[in-house]
């Protein structure tokens, strides 16, 4: 028996936007209804998410991805349409605050003790011609043989390695010596922005910080959970980002911003695209059925800091909803963001680690004080023994 959307949420006694967000968590799956658009719910895993919520002995779902962790958290919110940090609005944040603030915000640290820093140890930056997260990993594991004192896993410990894995990151992205400067800063004089650009970037980093429990956070929180070290969990999640339906989305939008600009009608350009059967990147983000914000914020920020780009930012963000129907995400925002500051290229995954690893290292503090080996179990689907 298929649920209609209405009918689940009620069922679970729930509103629709955390329905839609228990889907784009794994908790729940939706079926399209042959010959249309509508999506429905199948009876038996709305039942199963129901014991599952109750504490009762759960009647397994057929679907796979109904056996998804929930972890509580208290670092991020997402909630009516809006992204929070511990309470505070990250759209607000982004209106004045550093990376450092909001690292300062999510670490439950002081502020002043929250600037970056860079260990000694470790024999600098790794060969130019790695790809720029195999450098940060090479780097962070270069430091982890070093910094013995990474061992403390007590909150002050953690966040006393979180400022030195910041800064080295910022040194990996930036390409340039350490500086004591705030990390938009430094990423804005290695790639000579002016006021306006660095400001820009500035809110990508705070809008970027964090954003719940996606495939990254996951992984830094399941290798902090075994009670690796905070260079471990930043490097394996270094990893997860990587991956193209994660961080990479960041620079595939990048690369699509690029062609576009080389000239012509960028909606035929996106248009032509889809023809060759090759999707746009960076739109639709399941957590906000009416738009990412941090989108919205970031375009808006990108057309006051580079206005003679303003009206073809507008172009490729109408034309891109014209053609799929969908809403551009925080990618696409940071995507066209580098391309309208003419950042080297790489840049846009660069900022996207950088900020990130703010919340990796909040996560990280979460799960070593909880004390919990994150332990998922499988739900075997194959040949029953005889």
């Amino acid at each position: 028996m298929l649920l209609t959307a209405r009918e689940t949420a009620d069922r679970l006694g729930i509103k629709l936007d955390t329905l839609y967000a228990y889907v784009s968590r794994g908790r729940l799956r939706s079926v399209i209804v042959p010959g249309t658009r509508e999506r429905r719910y199948r009876s038996e895993d709305v039942e199963a998410l129901v014991d599952a919520r109750s504490g009762a002995r759960p009647r397994f779902s057929s679907a796979p991805e109904a056996l998804m962790p929930v972890i509580g958290s208290a670092i991020c919110l997402i909630e009516n349409h809006r992204l929070y940090y511990r309470g505070e609005d990250a759209l607000a944040l982004a209106e004045r605050a550093t990376l450092e603030d909001v690292a300062a915000l999510l670490w439950e640290e002081p502020a002043a003790a929250v600037a970056p820093q860079r260990h000694a140890g470790g024999e600098g930056r790794a060969g130019t011609q790695l790809g720029l997260v195999e450098r940060c990993q090479i780097r962070l594991a270069e430091l982890a043989a070093a910094d013995l004192a990474a061992l403390d896993l007590s909150r002050a410990g953690v966040a006393r390695t979180g400022r030195s894995i910041l800064g080295e990151l910022a040194v990996c992205v930036a390409g340039v010596e350490p500086s004591p400067r705030p990390v938009h800063a430094q990423l804005a004089a290695a790639w000579r922005l002016g006021a306006p650009g660095a400001d820009l970037v500035r809110r990508c980093l705070v809008l970027l910080a964090d954003h719940e429990l996606n495939a990254s956070t996951f992984v830094a929180r399941c290798i902090a959970s075994t009670g690796a070290t905070p260079y471990a969990a930043v490097s394996g999640a270094l990893a997860a980002l990587s991956g193209r339906r994660h961080g990479g989305a960041s620079a595939r939008v990048e690369a699509l911003a690029g062609e576009l600009a080389a000239g012509g009608d960028p909606v035929a350009l996106m248009a032509a695209r889809l023809a060759r059967d090759d999707a746009l990147p960076g739109l639709g983000q399941p957590l906000y059925p009416e738009g990412d914000p941090r989108a919205a914020a970031l375009l808006e920020a990108a057309k006051a800091a580079v206005p003679t780009r303003a009206d073809w930012i507008d172009r490729v963000t109408q034309g891109a909803m014209q053609l799929t129907g969908e809403r551009p995400n925080v990618d696409f925002g940071l995507g066209l963001a580098a391309a309208v500051l003419d950042l080297p290229r790489g840049a846009a995954l660069g900022i996207f680690l950088v900020a990130r690893s703010v919340g990796w290292i909040a996560h990280a503090i979460e799960q070593y004080e909880s004390g919990v080996l994150i332990r998922p179990r499988a739900r075997y689907t194959g040949k029953r023994p005889r």
